[in-house]
């Protein structure tokens, strides 16, 4: 199985705004530090927003935070939603599915437990999980000058 961008990016997404849940953030920030650009930004937050994962306000002061405290942000649920297109394999597809053998096939029904395997590992996994207590992420995305320090 293979994440798409899409995905990649949300979670991203997601963690820089726990990061930074004291404040407002804005696209410009998330693509530097995340590493992706504007475009790709700006389709992941507005579909993040459409369902309740940020809030987005606009204007001068506008920005991006969590739409929902960390423990409520739970990834298995993100990936499913951002992964709701991408098809595994084509025996999977509702159209344009040509293989041959999906009535014969039992290779299809493991294919289909293993992703649900997949998903439920990611149940038990929330956005606090991934951000907080995390000193290595806070000195990726935190903010520049900030870096928090281990002590030996």
């Amino acid at each position: 199985m293979r994440i798409t961008k899409r995905s990649n990016i949300a979670i991203r997404v997601l963690m820089f705004c726990g990061v930074h849940r004291d404040r407002l953030v804005t696209k410009a920030e998330i693509a530097a530090r995340c590493n992706t650009s504007e475009s790709h930004l700006a389709q992941v937050i507005n579909q993040l927003s459409q369902l309740g994962f940020l809030e987005t306000s606009r204007g001068r002061n506008g920005g991006i935070r969590l739409g929902r405290s960390m423990p409520r942000i739970v990834i298995g649920d993100v990936f499913r939603i951002m992964e709701s297109s991408a098809t595994l394999a084509e025996c999977f597809a509702d159209v344009d599915n040509t293989c041959p053998l999906v009535d014969a096939c039992k290779l299809r029904p493991a294919l289909a437990d293993a992703v649900e395997a997949f998903y439920a590992r990611l149940d038990q996994v929330t956005l606090e999980e991934l951000v907080c207590d995390n000193a290595p992420l806070i000195d990726v995305l935190g903010p520049v000058g900030c870096r928090q320090t281990q002590e030996a």
